[in-house]
């Protein structure tokens, strides 16, 4: 199945984020902690051609620590400069903000040959939903680029300035227009990078289920739970929509939805 998914906002958003890249000295590609490889854009990391680039597994406090250890380690090996992190904790955000700086050093080192001290300016990219405004805010100190736990919130370019020679662009979070694989899909959804109504509600709960290794079917759960209808026939949207609720704000524990 091929979910073609990519609204008016997101086409104008990959246009504007072709034109700035000329004008960044690095980009923090952000992902989810939870789904390190199918919450990529192939098509950013195309965009960021030779810029120098960070990975940010975001949400890392939702994700498996022993697993996440397992997708840095292959990050590392394929080159990449990858950390996991809470956006949200700002003394985290601010690790990735040094390797941001790091990663520039050597544009910085160009103008301070010319006798000019230069402020770095980076991009913040990645998927809906996955902290990017989050990370933002934290280095800021306050709330100056809009959140919420749904994709689309952020539909324009806003620069921010961290510290006197050091700022940052958030821009909108971007899906690619076609999703081939419909298992990759799935797991967008379930972290809220995706909107529900793109998907029958009621598999993605199966679906999640069947992921964590629960035996339970979603309508036992409804019963257990008392989530009925008349006659004591299960309500199982109620139910999935509950589920979902409750993994994507971390209830569950510390899960991860795919190994490397």
């Amino acid at each position: 199945m091929t979910y073609n998914w990519f609204p008016g906002h997101m086409a104008r958003a990959k246009r504007m984020l072709a034109e700035q890249m000329s004008l960044v000295d690095v980009v923090a590609e952000v992902a989810d902690a939870r789904l390190p490889l199918s919450s990529r854009n192939p098509d950013l990391i195309q965009l960021c051609g030779n810029k120098p680039r960070i990975l940010v597994l975001n949400k890392a406090d939702l994700a498996d620590p022993a697993v996440t250890a397992k997708w840095l380690e292959r990050f590392k090996n394929s080159g990449e400069i990858a950390l996991a992190l809470t956006a949200t904790r700002r003394a985290e955000a601010q690790k990735a903000a040094k390797l941001m700086e790091t990663a520039a050093a050597e544009a910085v080192a160009r103008a301070a040959a010319r006798g000019m001290r230069k402020t770095v300016r980076g991009m913040v990219v990645g998927v809906p939903n996955c902290g990017k405004s989050s990370l933002i805010n934290s280095l800021r100190g306050n709330a100056v680029a809009a959140t919420a736990d749904k994709p689309g919130v952020t539909r324009g370019k806003q620069w921010v300035k961290i510290t006197p020679y050091f700022e940052l662009l958030d821009t909108p979070g971007l899906l690619w227009p076609r999703i081939d694989d419909h298992e990759a899909a799935l797991r967008l959804a379930l972290t809220g990078a995706m909107r529900d109504d793109a998907f029958d509600v009621e598999e993605l709960a199966r679906t999640l289920l069947k992921t964590i290794g629960n035996e339970n079917s979603l309508e036992d759960i409804c019963k257990q739970k008392g989530w009925l209808q008349k006659g004591g026939v299960s309500d199982t949207l109620r139910g999935a929509r509950t589920l979902l609720d409750q993994f994507r704000g971390g209830k569950w524990g510390r899960i991860t939805l795919e190994t490397p």
